[in-house]
């Protein structure tokens, strides 16, 4: 007789926001309260959460970290402290999550779906959930230490498209630190070219970087984030149309993203006047 599999083998996870589990997520969160905590490792410090209205919204975000990602890991911290379990925040994930079990099924339980339009408005319009989005994707999250106040979303605007077909507003959010935790020298994208990653891994960039423990580092290689003070500042929301948009224009799209750009800017441009110099930061990651 043939072995039985597990019901759940070939669930498609990440396509359904039901997937969703409450009580995962608040186990996660209490694995991540000692990291993000006041005394933690990487402490988190808010301002404007109160201008997030209610649901559902698209939080629009910069990405920084490298692959270990602790600028979204901090932001989920900080959204379900603040607003308990019965607000969910989803986050798209690039496909390659979803592709095993292993990943794909806890990620999924605590929120994540695949990067889809289709799912996004689901979810948005359907559930009235809320999603997060980080359009810079590769490119923002491996960008050069030196453009780590520099909004980066590498001509990406679908996230405007989105917004203006499920017709709710943007909330722009903007973090620092997290490009602390370890230091990006170059994107690599002529590596990234030569190896033909765009076709088979749908990535323009192949950093080098210092970390933690490896030193010198090429290519997308976990590491151990450098203790350091995450900041989030979110902006007022944002909306172009009053109503849902089935077919978006091209100006609308354009002018949407423009807006967006600019506003995350002004709130960068402000964090990197409240951040402290590279001295003082140094001194705190000895502390920790």
């Amino acid at each position: 007789m043939a072995k039985k599999s597990p019901p759940d083998r070939e669930h498609a996870w990440g396509e359904d926001p039901n997937d969703l589990d409450k009580e995962a997520i608040g186990r996660a969160i209490a694995r991540l309260a000692p990291l993000f905590c006041p005394s933690g490792p990487y402490p988190c410090e808010t301002e404007g959460m109160d201008l997030i209205p209610s649901s559902p919204v698209l939080l629009v975000s910069n990405h920084s970290g490298g692959v270990m990602i602790p600028d979204a890991w901090g932001l989920g911290y900080i959204w379900y402290e603040h607003f308990g379990l019965d607000r969910p925040l989803h986050g798209m994930g690039h496909e390659m999550l979803f592709k095993v079990r292993a990943t794909g099924r806890p990620f999924a339980r605590i929120g994540a779906l695949r990067a889809s339009r289709k799912l996004a408005i689901e979810a948005l319009r359907d559930w009235r959930h809320d999603i997060a989005v980080m359009p810079g994707g590769d490119v923002d999250v491996f960008r050069p230490y030196r453009d780590r106040f520099k909004v980066a979303f590498g001509g990406r605007k679908g996230y405007a498209r989105l917004a203006l077909q499920a017709g709710v507003p943007i909330v722009p959010l903007v973090n620092s630190g997290a490009h602390e935790t370890l230091i990006v020298l170059r994107q690599g994208r002529r590596i990234a070219r030569a190896l033909g990653l765009r076709r088979f891994a749908r990535t323009d960039v192949f950093p080098i970087s210092l970390s933690i423990p490896w030193g010198l580092t090429i290519g997308p290689v976990p590491n151990l984030p450098v203790p350091a003070r995450f900041r989030y500042r979110f902006g007022s929301p944002l909306q172009l149309e009053a109503a849902p948009v089935a077919d978006p224009s091209h100006s609308q799209v354009e002018e949407l993203d423009r807006r967006v750009r600019a506003t995350m800017q002004e709130l960068l441009d402000q964090l990197e006047v409240d951040t402290p110099n590279i001295r003082e930061r140094f001194r705190y990651g000895l502390r920790r």
